[in-house]
């Protein structure tokens, strides 16, 4: 019979279900249950075994929205497609939250260092799980994605790093074959401009940094014990160190011989920090009050050393106001300073650790008063030798090398 809204409508079913098939679409039909519910079905044949699929449930869908969505079904049937194996495998596929679990255990985990497993922790549970996590991995669209990055432009900088981590996490998808080749929803997804944040101490501030460091340690109640917190302040400041590798460092680590702390791992791999002499007088005064502990900055509260000191940076740098100042711009100052005392780009970037060229060339116009005044002397130079300069004493150009030309 041809099917419509009234036999639909009568269509009942006693001890068994009935299947009223339609006149007008081959394959197609109503399902009526002994309980009174009523579906809609498509049955094909796929490889020799016939499958009944089922379309909506009667009442959600009208028999016409129904009858429509049958021949699309059957048209992908006609062309090979077998659309019940599709929607299993779709019915198991996994939901982004049990994707973000399978990165974090086989990718970052492995990987990546701890710091930056947290960050990613942070990022998949503040915003990933919230906006995808109970959907699947393969209905994730590009739309969504830019939906997603678009609501977070009051924080920016977040926004790029979860676009950053999704699109990773959607490329592996595809190399585990979660999703299709070339389908990542982030492709195309623009990120928001950053302002880079150049903040660096000036003479004057270090000045204060230091007078409110010193404040620190005339406020103390035991003098002979020495402030963890500002030890590290200082050494951050006067090293050019992360945090990390500053509040971590054990003593083991500390090559007195040659001047040096040899990082066995660091951001970038092992690293070499070369020790000044005043960064020098700090460890070693650490060192005769160290006892037993392994740690330069052990923790007073937990096994350990310390683990953060925000708090503690937050009240010095209230009282030497520099409120803007985040604890990694002392890094920058570091390299502001050498920057400015006319050190080349590739040698600060050996004292920082830096492992791309391009990481160390944002200090580059911090140069430009050293460079101003190699300018000066080697115009003055040249100038006095040709005899432009009357007030100048002409100054002979002596050989330094043996290739030729080479002055």
């Amino acid at each position: 019979m041809k099917l419509t809204k009234s036999v639909a409508d009568r269509a009942t079913a006693v001890d068994r279900e009935v299947i009223l098939w339609d006149d007008g679409l081959a394959r197609f039909g109503l399902r009526v249950q002994p309980s009174g519910s009523k579906s809609f079905l498509v049955q094909y044949r796929h490889h020799g075994r016939t499958r009944k699929l089922t379309i909506g449930k009667y009442g959600e869908w009208t028999v016409q929205q129904a009858r429509e969505e049958g021949a699309r079904i059957l048209r992908r049937v006609d062309s090979g497609e077998d659309p019940a194996a599709r929607r299993k495998l779709a019915r198991l596929a996994p939901t982004v939250s049990e994707l973000c679990q399978r990165y974090l255990d086989q990718h970052a985990k492995p990987k990546k260092k701890a710091t930056s497993v947290a960050n990613d922790e942070h990022i998949i549970d503040r915003y990933i799980k919230p906006a995808f996590g109970t959907r699947k991995v393969v209905d994730i669209s590009r739309p969504d994605v830019d939906r997603l990055h678009s609501s977070m432009q009051d924080k920016k900088v977040m926004a790029n790093r979860t676009l950053f981590l999704l699109a990773t996490m959607m490329n592996l998808a595809e190399e585990w074959d979660l999703r299709p080749e070339n389908s990542n929803p982030c492709r195309r997804v623009k990120r928001f401009a950053e302002a880079r944040r150049e903040r660096f101490l000036s003479q004057e501030e270090l000045a204060r940094l230091g007078d409110a460091l010193r404040r620190v340690e005339a406020g103390e109640k035991n003098g002979a014990k020495r402030n963890g917190v500002v030890d590290a302040v200082r050494l951050l400041v006067l090293t050019g160190c992360r945090r990390g590798e500053i509040l971590g460092l054990r003593w083991e680590w500390i090559d007195w011989e040659r001047r040096a702390v040899r990082l066995p791992d660091s951001k970038t791999g092992r690293k070499t920090v070369q020790l000044n002499p005043p960064a020098l007088e700090i460890l070693d005064a650490r060192r005769e009050a160290a006892g037993d502990t392994p740690w330069v900055f052990p923790s007073a509260t937990t096994p350990g050393p310390l683990r953060e000191i925000k708090r503690a940076w937050s009240k010095i740098r209230d009282d030497a106001k520099l409120e803007d100042v985040r604890i990694h711009d002392l890094r920058h100052s570091f390299a502001a300073v050498g920057a400015g005392s006319g050190l080349s780009l590739p040698l600060i970037g050996a004292l920082l650790g830096h492992s791309q060229p391009r990481t160390t060339a944002r200090y580059a116009h911090l140069s430009s008063d050293a460079v101003q005044q190699a300018s000066d002397a080697v115009g003055g130079r040249i100038a006095a030798a040709m005899g432009e300069r009357k007030d100048a004493a002409v100054v002979p150009l002596e050989r330094h090398s043996a290739s030729k030309g080479d002055w």
